[in-house]
């Protein structure tokens, strides 16, 4: 079974970019908020969770049928029953996707213990079972993998990267931690290497790449087809802006707070908030702050006190305070280390 080819980016001088997909946070509104900022290449979908009993989740759906970014989109899977798998990828086929990803690297426990997600990577020869009959299932668009290095170790990483080159994937993104490491400790870059040296699909580099300098960084130190941004995407959605003006050598523009004001602001009224409570509203929105913060103030006062505020008003009384106060601060190229 051969390739497929990949969607073509619209920069293709310039190496991919991509938004990890992230339970919760990689909806619709979230690809239209950042697409507002300056999208990445491709899109991936919060995962549809398979089992025998799953049906397509109506509001992940929308991401890819209701999306006017521009911009392709996959589809990404999370299960391990392989008729399940198999039934959902030919349905997903049916929509407007890029292709069908299928995840093999969430570290969540109750993910894993399940053995879904990361918990794929302590079975090789169920990967390989998986893989084999998904590349049959889907192969007039790209199948691809999301994975890390392993589950408590990388024992099993080059046998995983042959398989993935036995079944003719189309792009790996590879976070360079393992399941245990969750979102801590050193992302192992070298690893990346070995596999973009190793499979015969477009590598994307990912793994706490929260600036443009850092993505420059990765793709030399990689040599990967790309990079792929996650959680530093939440606190900087023009960073997907700035490493294409980094890589064309243009001068990054500065970000004013009062624009990051706005953004909070885009955030907040979500199509669907007011069928929320506004308690967990707020909770929704302090989970993107957490990010934000960590590129507003070194100090790690408005992480503090945002945490504590309750109400609707006190959260955006915060946020005049410490983004309008003064005109001509700019949100920090790269998150601020230990706050």
């Amino acid at each position: 079974m051969s390739q497929v080819s990949l969607p073509k980016s619209p920069h293709p001088d310039l190496p991919l970019t991509a938004l990890a997909p992230m339970q919760d946070v990689t909806n619709l509104w979230f690809m239209k908020v950042i697409a507002h900022y300056g999208s990445p290449d491709y899109f991936f979908t919060e995962y549809f969770r398979v089992n025998d009993t799953s049906r397509l989740n109506r509001s992940i759906l929308a991401a890819i049928t209701e999306n006017d970014t521009g911009r392709p989109v996959f589809a990404q899977m999370i299960g391990e029953s392989i008729p399940d798998l198999v039934r959902t990828a030919k349905e997903l086929c049916g929509y407007n996707i890029a292709g069908v990803d299928l995840n093999m690297g969430c570290p969540a426990p109750r993910i894993y213990r399940k053995n879904v997600g990361g918990g794929l990577l302590r079975e090789p020869k169920k990967v390989d079972r998986i893989l084999g009959e998904l590349r049959q299932a889907v192969n007039d668009r790209p199948l691809t993998v999301k994975m890390r290095v392993g589950f408590e170790n990388t024992d099993n990483f080059y046998e995983i990267l042959d398989i993935i080159n036995r079944h003719s994937i189309d792009l790996l993104s590879l976070h360079g931690r393992t399941v245990k490491d969750m979102y801590h400790g050193t992302v192992k870059y070298d690893l990346i290497g070995e596999a973009v040296r190793r499979v015969d699909c477009p590598v994307l580099a990912n793994g706490n790449i929260n600036s443009a300098t850092t993505a420059l960084e990765v793709l030399s130190q990689t040599g990967a087809a790309g990079v792929m941004v996650g959680r530093w995407a939440i606190g900087n959605p023009w960073i997907f802006n700035q490493i294409r003006q980094a890589l064309r050598f243009e001068p990054l523009q500065p970000v004013p707070l009062v624009e990051v004001r706005n953004y909070i602001d885009r955030l907040w009224q979500t199509p669907t908030a007011a069928k929320f409570p506004v308690r967990s509203r707020l909770g929704y929105l302090k989970m993107f702050l957490n990010y934000i913060a960590l590129s507003v103030d070194a100090e790690g006062h408005f992480l503090r006190l945002m945490r504590q505020t309750q109400t609707e008003l006190e959260l955006f009384n915060l946020c005049d305070r410490f983004l309008l106060a003064e005109v001509t601060k700019t949100l920090a190229l790269a998150p601020y280390s230990g706050v």
